[in-house]
Order: structure tokens, then C-alpha cells, then sequence
């Protein structure tokens, strides 16, 4: 089950391959953080499986699962990408995508049998992939002058928040990531600290 603070997904990328009447399925997961990162490696993989008949796939960015990515590639509609993401969905993985990929062996499977081999290629490729729970977490930023650095660094490890960008000019800023869960907790010490009044600013 996924959680608000939580989500799963995988740690690199895998494949996998189904069989059925002479079409040969293969299924290969990706971890992604955006759409575009995904569709430089769907081109990626279109360019190896050259000449293959179809490249179908789904993707999911967020936990959110009215939130997806799916494309049939000239199979009949619902028979490729729809299976492949219920198997992300019955996963319960996200910032993912699966490619599955089909040579075609000259027997027509039929929408069942479609379905089938779709969803079993994208199953096959997530058993091999290592799946992992990560924290959601968000970003904000810190404004502040220098003289209170010490009290801001102590405020961000304590927290367990990543600093990923910062400059120390007039105006100090720190870019930071920090746990959903955690979140809350830093902005209440910020708002709360008589030290901070006037002199701090936290955005997102």
C-alpha cells in the first residue's frame, strides 16, 4: 500500500521476456523522473528493437494513479498499454515506465490473448527488477542573512533535509529537499523561532 510519505519503485533498470504462438514478447522496466527522461530511453529502445513491430508502454510519475502514461502502438486499442499499467498499478511502483516490445510470429493472439502477453511481459520484467520504498519528498528554500547560518545549518540536519544548491551573498539562500513527513515540523520551527522573526523566509 502506498503511503502519503512513502512510495515504491524500482532501482534499475530490467527485463523480461514472454512467449506465446511465435511472437516473442520482451518487457523492460525504466527508472524515471520525468516524461522527457522516459521518452529518451523509449527512443533508445525503439532504435535497438528497430525492427520490431510494436513498442508499447505505460508510465507513472506520481503516486497518484489517475496519473499515467500509456501508448498501444498500432496494436487494437486497450491491448497493450492498459495491461502494462495495471501491472504498475497491482506493483504499486511508480516513477516508472515499462516498454514492451513484440516480434511478431505470424499467428494472430487475438484481444484476449493481446492482453495476455502484454501484461505477462511487463510482469516478467518487474520480477526482475529490484523494488525499493522511497520517502516523497519536496523542496523549498531558505533566505536569510549570514549571521544565522549556524542556527540554519543545525535547523537542516537536524531535520534530515539534503541541501542541493546554495549561495552566500547579501542574502543568503539555501535550496533544500526534505521528507513530506518532515516538512511540516521545519516550517513550524522557522515560523515558531523568536531568532527568525523578520529575518527568515521559507518558500517553496
Amino acid at each position: 500500500m502506498l503511503f502519503d510519505d512513502t512510495y515504491k519503485t524500482i532501482e534499475t533498470a530490467s527485463e523480461g521476456i514472454f512467449r506465446d504462438r511465435g511472437s516473442k514478447f520482451i518487457g523492460i522496466t525504466i527508472p524515471v523522473k520525468s516524461e522527457n527522461e522516459f521518452k529518451e530511453h523509449y527512443l533508445r529502445i525503439k532504435k535497438f528493437h528497430s525492427k520490431a513491430n510494436h513498442h508499447c508502454y505505460a508510465l507513472r510519475l506520481t503516486p497518484d494513479r489517475s496519473i499515467y502514461k500509456i501508448n498501444d502502438d498500432r496494436e487494437p486499442a486497450g491491448t497493450a498499454g492498459r495491461p502494462i499499467l495495471n501491472m504498475l498499478y497491482s506493483s504499486e511502483v511508480t516513477d516508472c515506465g515499462i516498454v514492451v516490445v513484440r516480434y511478431f510470429g505470424g499467428t494472430l493472439l487475438g484481444v484476449p490473448g493481446l492482453i495476455n502477453a502484454y501484461k505477462s511481459a511487463a510482469e516478467a520484467a518487474l520480477k526482475n527488477s529490484e523494488i525499493v520504498i522511497k520517502e516523497v519528498t519536496e523542496q523549498y528554500a531558505l533566505h536569510f542573512s549570514f549571521e544565522l547560518m549556524n542556527e540554519i545549518m543545525n535547523l537542516l540536519k537536524n531535520n534530515g533535509a539534503k541541501i542541493f544548491e546554495n549561495s552566500f551573498f547579501e542574502t543568503c539562500i539555501i535550496k533544500f529537499e526534505i521528507s513530506k513527513s518532515k516538512a511540516d515540523i521545519l516550517i513550524k520551527e522557522v515560523n515558531n523561532n523568536y531568532l527568525f522573526k523578520d529575518k527568515v523566509k521559507i518558500t517553496s
